[in-house]
C-alpha cells in the first residue's frame, strides 16, 4: 500500500510536469501574427505610485511600430507620484498622442476598475488595448496583439508575462513564481481549454465589443476584472485568443511580507472564482507532494530516490521552459525553497477570504466580488 500511494502521487506530479513542458513547447513553435497595418488603437494604462522602471515601461508603449495609435494615462490622486512620470514622457514626447487623465471619482470597490472608467472617455479609437502600467514592450508589441481582432469572432486577445527579477532572494522567488509556476500552467490551461485565462498584462478588444459587456460597468467590485472580462466576451459567443507575444515584467519585492500578501491575494482569489480547478492545481507541486508523501508513509531510501527524481524533473522542465520562452535563467538553483512556499500559499488560501490590496484591506467573497473590510491584517 505505501508503495502504491507513493507511485499514484509520482504518476500524477510526473504526468503533469511532462505535458505542462510539452504545452510549452507547443506554444513556443506558435507564429506570432503581426498587424502593423491595422485600425487606430486606444492604449489604457491605469497608473499608480511611481513604481520600479516606470518611466522605461511607459515610454516602451510610446515607441510602437504602429501607425496610429494613443495613449491614456490615468490617476485618481491628483498627488500620486506616477504623475511626474507621465508627465515627464509626455514632454518627451511631443509629437506623440498621449492624455493624462487625473479623475478622482469611483464607483466600487476595485479602484483599478474606477480608473479605467474614468479614462475611457477619452479613448479615441475602435480598438482599445488594456495594459498594466508594470509591463514592457518591444515596438512590435501593438501589431502584435491586435493582428487576430481581424477576425470578427475573436472578442478578445491576452497575453501571458514573463518576470525578470529585481535584486534580492524576495524578488527572485516571485519571479520564479511567475516563469515556472504561473507561466505553464497558464499556458497549459489554455492547450486544454479550461480556464479561460485573461490576463491584465494584455487585454486587446474592440470598443463595441467593450460596449456590449457594459463596459466597466460590471466589474466596479470585482477583484479579478481581467478574469471577468475574459468571461463576459466568451458569454457573448466570441472567442478569447492567447497570443504568443510575452510581455516582460520587472518584479520587485522588498521583503517577504509584500511577496507573501501578494501571492496569498492571488492564491484566494483564484481559489474562489475557480474551486474545482483550484483544488486540482495540487498536482503542480512536483516536489513537494511526493516528498510529503513518502514523509507520511514513512518509506525508505528507494521512495525518496524517486523523490530526488522528481527534484531532477522540475529542474529539466524548467531548463526547458527558460530556452524556449527566453526566460531568466538565474536562481533555478532556489526552484525547491520556491515548491515549498508555493505549497504553503496554496494551503494559506483556504484560510480566510481577507487580502491586501494597495493599502487596503478586502473580503473576497463567492465568485470573486469583494468589499472593504477596514484597515485589519489580511
Amino acid at each position: 500500500m505505501t508503495f502504491l500511494g507513493i507511485a499514484l502521487v509520482l504518476l500524477v506530479v510526473w504526468t503533469y510536469a511532462g505535458a505542462a513542458t510539452i504545452a510549452v513547447l507547443r506554444f513556443a513553435r506558435r507564429p506570432l501574427e503581426t498587424g502593423a497595418d491595422g485600425p487606430a488603437i486606444s492604449v489604457l494604462k491605469p497608473l499608480h505610485g511611481a513604481e520600479p522602471q516606470l518611466h522605461d515601461n511607459l515610454r516602451s508603449f510610446a515607441e510602437q511600430d504602429y501607425p496610429e495609435f494613443q495613449i491614456v494615462f490615468g490617476v485618481r490622486d491628483r498627488t500620486d507620484e506616477a504623475i511626474p512620470v507621465a508627465r515627464a514622457l509626455i514632454r518627451e514626447r511631443p509629437d506623440s498622442d498621449i492624455n493624462l487623465v487625473v479623475d478622482s471619482r469611483v464607483a466600487g470597490t476595485n479602484l483599478k476598475v474606477a480608473n479605467l472608467e474614468n479614462m475611457l472617455p477619452a479613448a479615441r479609437h475602435g480598438i482599445v488595448v488594456l495594459a498594466d502600467s508594470d509591463m514592457l514592450v518591444t515596438p512590435d508589441y501593438l501589431g502584435a496583439v491586435t493582428a487576430p481582432l481581424a477576425d470578427p469572432q475573436t472578442g478578445l486577445v491576452t497575453c501571458l508575462y514573463k518576470a525578470i527579477p529585481g535584486r534580492g532572494l524576495w524578488s527572485q522567488l516571485a519571479a520564479l513564481h511567475i516563469n515556472y509556476g504561473f507561466l505553464p500552467s497558464a499556458v497549459m490551461g489554455e492547450a486544454l481549454n479550461v480556464g479561460g485565462g485573461c490576463f491584465g498584462a494584455t487585454i486587446a478588444l474592440r470598443r463595441d465589443v467593450l460596449s456590449r459587456i457594459g463596459d466597466f460597468t460590471r466589474l466596479r467590485d470585482e477583484l479579478a476584472d481581467d478574469h471577468r472580462i475574459g468571461a463576459a466576451v466568451r458569454n457573448l459567443g466570441l472567442s478569447t485568443v492567447l497570443s504568443r507575444y510575452i510581455v516582460e515584467n520587472h518584479v520587485t519585492e522588498p521583503s517577504f511580507s509584500d511577496l507573501w500578501q501578494h501571492e496569498v491575494r492571488w492564491a484566494r482569489t483564484t481559489r474562489l472564482m475557480a474551486p474545482v480547478g483550484f483544488a486540482g492545481s495540487v498536482v503542480t507541486h512536483t516536489i513537494v507532494l511526493p516528498a510529503l508523501v513518502t514523509l507520511a508513509f514513512g518509506a525508505g531510501a528507494a521512495a525518496w530516490g524517486f523523490v530526488l527524481l522528481s527534484l531532477l524533473l522540475r529542474w529539466l522542465s524548467a531548463a526547458i521552459v527558460a530556452y524556449r520562452l527566453d526566460l531568466p535563467r538565474t536562481g533555478l538553483w532556489l526552484l525547491p525553497l520556491r515548491d515549498v512556499l508555493s505549497f504553503a500559499v496554496f494551503l494559506s488560501s483556504f484560510f480566510g477570504r481577507n487580502v491586501r490590496w494597495r493599502d487596503h484591506v478586502f473580503r473576497i467573497e463567492s465568485g470573486g466580488r469583494m468589499r472593504i473590510e477596514g484597515d485589519e491584517a489580511a
